[in-house]
């Protein structure tokens, strides 16, 4: 069985405690890998961000922005759901929290059983308890 004070006591050299205040960015993408850590205490936020994410905020905007054109066709509303996953990648959980409750305000009397509309609804529940 792992017993982490064991392994910590052992890692050697070069060991270092370091606290870290709530809300503290510990490791950025693009970071230098050479830290191992190990959490004793508390828990840690993970969020991956992506350029991709960006460009596909860009692509999914541009179907909303000319909504008569799409009229009432499905890919009208899954824009919505794809500007939130998109907003995810890109890092800003605020803007996609807002995308997902347009979807699904658009899809609020589909049938639940609708696979999409039930992996959005999980998609939104994971992402309102990254929010607080």
């Amino acid at each position: 069985m792992f017993d982490p004070k064991d392994f910590l006591a052992k890692v050697g050299v070069g060991k270092t405690v370091v606290e870290f205040q709530k809300n503290q960015k510990v490791f950025s993408q693009g970071d230098a890998a050479d830290t191992v850590f190990y959490i004793q205490d508390g828990k840690v936020k993970l969020t991956v961000t992506s350029e991709q994410g960006k460009e596909a905020v860009g692509e999914f905007q541009k179907i909303l922005d000319h909504a008569g054109v799409v009229g009432n066709e499905p890919i009208g509303a899954l824009a919505h759901l794809g500007l939130g996953r998109a907003y995810v990648l890109a890092g800003d959980n605020a803007k996609a929290k807002t995308a997902y409750e347009d979807f699904l305000a658009l899809w609020k009397d589909a049938d639940p059983d609708i696979p999409i509309l039930q992996q959005a609804k999980a998609e939104y529940s994971q992402l309102q308890t990254h929010l607080q």
